[in-house]
């Protein structure tokens, strides 16, 4: 094994035995922020350790920061050379980023039973990643004291989440106040119905407020979060050896893993139709941000997001391909827009152009 390697992996374990520590603690300050953050440390470590024990890379070339967690994650998925994660454990890798960046930027109300379960769900998570890649027990690089999560695992994700549903709308009951905290308790489900679903973006107050009223309404949370209805958790065994795992249930389809590095999902459902979702060609795009088609591809060039397969993908009809992007391009546009002057993109593309045609003309 490598040094690099070794090295990776032993951050890994050590963050993972971190996470597990603080959970076991009797005291509740910061107890949930860090467990879930060193949890996801330890994915990010780990994965890390994985693809460069299968000779993938972990730094793009010219850049001088390794890759994020979310293209960590979509390597061991999608990369043919190395993979090592299946459908299912992408989205539990991405359901536990996602709480974790909750956790860690706003406001997240976890109950105990959810914490547990992510926790529990990680490290059978971790276990089954490490053993499958590197040919070993975890077990002997832990320290002989470190305990199990738990020993009690939830039965099903339905009845959990139908506690969960009640306590929200306990929350919001006349005369509470406390609209605030039904929104925190609201977001761990938010988070991972967008895990499922396959969305970056965390989810609003505003938005958050809209699923607490409909769930105050007396719409089903099933209704409410259908991607949550669609997952529930197997259990194997008990004690020091208890597995929980996020599973689908039958007949839920499964997504390809995003391409883009930031706050966010990885996996999600399928795509049925890839037109539905790179749903626009180079002028709807430039009508939607608001820029003439030469300006809008200076700022598609400008954050190259032609390379990135989340928003923009080559399509083949009939013999004649196009060129199509996706809703999150617009986004990715919008966000560059309001950090940099199109003024500035649009000169730096004519200059380049400029140079490339001196270029081409002096050979």
């Amino acid at each position: 094994m490598k040094k690099e390697v070794r090295q990776l992996r032993e951050k890994a374990i050590n963050a993972l035995v971190l996470s597990i520590e603080h959970f076991n603690r009797p005291w509740d300050r910061g107890r949930t922020e860090a467990v879930l953050i060193l949890l996801d440390h330890a994915f990010e470590m780990l994965l890390k350790a994985a693809i460069r024990e299968r000779q993938g890379k972990i730094r793009k070339a010219r850049e001088k920061q390794t890759i994020g967690f979310d293209a960590c994650v979509r390597k061991g998925l999608t990369d043919a050379n190395l993979k090592f994660l299946t459908d299912e454990q992408a989205l539990t890798l991405q359901t536990i980023n996602g709480q974790r960046d909750a956790a860690q930027h706003y406001l997240i109300d976890l109950s105990e039973h959810q914490l547990y379960f992510y926790a529990q769900a990680g490290v059978t998570l971790f276990r089954d990643i490490h053993d499958d890649v590197f040919q070993e027990k975890l077990i002997i690089h832990l320290p002989e004291r470190v305990l199990p999560i738990s020993t009690t695992a939830p039965k099903d994700l339905s009845a959990l989440f139908d506690k969960e549903v009640e306590e929200i709308k306990g929350l919001l009951a006349p005369g509470t106040r406390r609209k605030m905290d039904a929104v925190a308790k609201a977001r761990s489900l938010a988070v991972l119905e967008s895990a499922v679903n396959g969305d970056y973006e965390q989810p609003s107050d505003g938005e958050l407020e809209k699923v607490c009223k409909r769930l105050s309404g007396g719409e089903a949370w099933t209704s409410v979060f259908p991607g949550v209805a669609s997952i529930n958790i197997t259990a194997e065994h008990d004690g020091p050896s208890l597995s929980l795992r996020l599973t689908k249930n039958e007949g839920t389809p499964v997504q390809l893993l995003k391409e883009g590095e930031g706050a966010g999902a990885v996996v999600a459902v399928r795509r049925v139709n890839e037109l539905d979702f790179y749903s626009l060609g180079a002028a709807p795009l430039a009508k939607k941000v608001g820029l003439t088609i030469p300006k809008s591809r200076s700022v598609v060039d400008h954050l190259n997001l032609r390379d990135d397969p989340e928003c923009f993908k080559e399509i083949a009809i009939g013999g004649i391909t196009h060129a199509r992007y996706s809703p999150k391009a617009i986004k990715r546009i919008e966000q560059a827009l309001k950090e940099e002057s199109i003024d500035d993109i649009w000169a730096a593309h004519r200059a380049k152009q400029k140079a490339a045609k001196k270029k081409g003309g002096g050979k």
